[in-house]
């Protein structure tokens, strides 16, 4: 195995740094977008944001993740750029755990990028197709 040097696990940090940007941004517009519903819902108690709320709720919980999984993928490329000059195994064991959070971070952003597509479907039919009382 090569020896690992720094400029491998430095090239995780500009990434790592974009994606929590990213996700934050996320964050701030779910959560500013929820505090709406939740002003609305006290109002009318629509089934359709009712749905939307909880799909809200469990889209944030994915950012957090995504964004758990983000720092901890920079903790463990930090740790591997600290062991490389003493236990160069050890600094590609820590390299590799990065990456395997860095995909774990990702797939949950996916997950939560599909998830807002339900959520616009359920915006969308209830325009389109309104309940009749």
């Amino acid at each position: 195995m090569d020896n690992l040097t720094y400029s491998i696990p430095g090239l995780l940090f500009p990434a790592i740094s974009l994606l929590m940007l990213a996700y934050t941004n996320r964050f701030f517009g779910l959560a500013k977008l929820s505090r709406q519903l939740l002003s609305e819902y006290e109002k009318s108690k629509s089934e359709i944001l009712e749905k939307q709320i909880h799909n809200l709720r469990f889209r944030i919980s994915l950012i957090l993740y995504s964004q758990s999984a983000g720092i901890f993928s920079l903790i463990l490329c930090t740790c591997s750029m600290g062991m490389i000059p003493f236990y160069n195994i050890v600094a590609w064991i820590l390299f590799a755990s990065s990456l395997l959070f860095m995909v774990i971070s990702l797939i949950l952003a996916l997950i939560e990028i599909h998830l807002s597509v339900i959520a616009l479907d359920i915006e969308r039919n209830s325009v389109l197709n309104p309940v009749s009382k």
